[in-house]
């Protein structure tokens, strides 16, 4: 397999093949993530929640993507390797906007960066790409406005906030970004945006008519317990079997089965009695 480019990423619209997108944030989960094919690893704000434990992905900063861009970056050989600019580090200044991105790629690693809005950031995204920065954009629910949105809701239900969505993505694409992620949009509204672009969608909780899709490696192993959205498909309980394998451990521990002789070092027979006439031990 060849390293993942965006001239693939566009091709495989053009060929009608589906794209692959998972968020790793390690280089153990993103070297499993690159050896099985999966075309993008998108160094996500969400480590904000799965990572870090917080209500949202507001907190995150920018030097926390770039240290967990470096971790996947070091594991991968063929994925693109997508990265989140957070909260406020695009938004204050085109300086700002464009350091930052380009230390991403500079420092960590990352193949190209994703900033969450609309048509507002069509100059920004020109400068980027003209920079030689790819971008991604992502519209419809976007967690960096969770307070103005007032909450992770369905966005693009009504005829306004329709034309809203289909206006935003065609000046993404019209101001260079290479792919629009499309989130939890009905489906019938990603149909009509996938239809209408020339660049690839990738949907989550956007329905089966994006171009690709993408998940919170997190959610798809199963490694939460407490609320999944419905768009949210676990393909494994890893939270069951990590509990059950936390809990054998402790009660072979306690109970001194482990470790038992195949998991120990021991000497040779002779080191063995000179240590014993040595320390007087048996």
């Amino acid at each position: 397999m060849s390293k993942i480019t965006i001239e693939i990423i566009k091709l495989r619209k053009k060929e009608n093949q589906k794209l692959t997108m998972l968020t790793g944030y390690d280089y153990t989960v993103a070297r499993i993530i690159d050896a099985c094919g999966i075309d993008i690893i998108l160094v996500g704000d969400s480590l904000g929640n799965v990572i870090q434990g917080k209500p949202n992905t507001l907190s995150v900063t920018i030097d926390e993507i770039i240290y967990h861009t470096k971790c996947v970056s070091a594991a991968v050989k063929n994925s693109f390797i997508l990265a989140d600019m957070p909260f406020l580090s695009y938004q204050i200044s085109e300086r700002d906007a464009i350091l930052n991105a380009g230390n991403l790629l500079k420092l960590g690693g990352a193949n190209g960066v994703k900033l969450e809005g609309g048509a507002e950031l069509k100059d920004l995204v020109k400068k980027l790409t003209q920079y030689g920065i790819p971008v991604a954009g992502h519209i419809g629910l976007t967690p960096q406005y969770i307070n103005s949105l007032s909450g992770y809701k369905v966005q693009g239900k009504t005829p306004e906030k329709i034309k809203q969505l289909i206006n935003d993505a065609l000046a993404l694409q019209e101001s260079g970004a290479f792919c629009i992620i499309l989130e939890c949009i009905p489906e019938e509204v990603s149909k009509i945006i996938t239809e209408k672009l020339e660049i690839p969608t990738i949907g989550i909780g956007a329905g089966k008519y994006c171009d690709g899709q993408v998940l919170v490696i997190n959610d798809l192993l199963g490694l939460t317990n407490d609320f999944r959205p419905k768009f949210v498909k676990s393909y494994i309980n890893l939270h069951l079997q990590i509990t059950d394998a936390v809990i054998q451990y402790k009660n072979e521990v306690l109970k001194s089965v482990f470790p038992d002789a195949q998991h120990s070092f021991n000497l040779t027979e002779d080191c063995l009695k000179d240590l014993q006439m040595e320390y007087k031990t048996k």
